[in-house]
């Protein structure tokens, strides 16, 4: 089991942000969060491209698919295009339930699709979850 990973959230609503921040601090997550506000810096940061060069490669992304400059399908399509980059574990965290999202979201190998809940205990719920599995069950490829 890993003891400390890197987590990139790139997700553009700066309250569910904070939220995702305050629950891994709460949840005495053994991961280090790092976050961008949207798809441009997304790429920067997995690219270790400035002002990200001296930053981690992240074990796994929380990835949203609604935000600007470079929205979350063109990070993941950009992601699962280049060979350094392909095997990242990313997690769509979204507000989306469309059906044809999950399947679209599938379909270009994301490896979760996660729906932002409403209410702030299912919120938090599904980041524990989500600290459960992915950071406590899963083992995942090296950074």
């Amino acid at each position: 089991m890993v003891t400390s990973l890197n987590i990139l959230l790139a997700e553009d609503n700066l309250a569910d942000a904070r939220l995702v921040k305050e629950v891994m601090r709460e949840g005495k997550f053994l991961a280090t969060l790092h976050h961008v506000e949207d798809g441009v810096e997304a790429m920067a940061f997995l690219r270790r491209q400035p002002p990200y060069q001296d930053k981690p490669r992240p074990d796994l992304l929380l990835l949203d698919l609604n935000m600007p400059r470079k929205d979350g399908w063109e990070v993941l399509d950009d992601i699962r295009a280049d060979a350094d980059l392909s095997g990242l574990p990313v997690i769509i965290m979204t507000t989306s339930d469309v059906h044809s999202d999950v399947q679209r979201a599938y379909d270009r190998h994301a490896n979760c699709f996660l729906t932002k809940p409403v209410e702030l205990e299912d919120f938090i719920r599904m980041i524990t979850l989500l600290k459960d599995f992915w950071l406590t069950a899963v083992r995942l490829p090296p950074a």
